[in-house]
């Protein structure tokens, strides 16, 4: 199975902390499965990263090579997931969790996320 992980999911597996839910855990260090992450996670860690609002404990260059090293797949932003995410209905207003959800509903990939607002477009999410 593929599946890409949301913002917080990425963090949270990455940390070991205790609020990712034992099935993503378990979908994520499954070896048979697929785990994407998207370049709007990655942006989105950086700006809040910037502004002091997250704290990494490492610089932001080592978070990334921690990301490549772990074996997540980095899921770049195309013209197609642009047309997705311009035809989709505003039920979520934050612009990553909606580029995030128009590229799980272009590549056919399930959200691995707690934000009970994905779960509102058609794509499947497990938590």
């Amino acid at each position: 199975m593929a599946y890409l992980l949301d913002t917080h999911t990425l963090l949270w597996a990455l940390s070991g902390d205790e609020y990712l839910s034992g099935k993503a855990r378990a979908l994520i260090v499954n070896l048979d499965n697929e785990c994407y992450v998207s370049i709007a996670s990655l942006w989105e860690i950086t700006i809040k990263h910037s502004l002091g609002s997250l704290d990494l404990k490492m610089s932001l260059l080592d978070f990334f090579a921690i990301v490549e090293r772990t074996g997540f797949t980095e899921l770049p932003l195309s013209k197609e997931h642009l047309t997705v995410l311009n035809d989709l209905p505003f039920h979520h207003r934050d612009p990553f969790d909606r580029v995030i959800i128009s590229q799980g509903i272009h590549e056919g990939l399930t959200i691995i996320t707690k934000d009970r607002m994905i779960a509102t477009y058609d794509i499947k999410v497990v938590w």
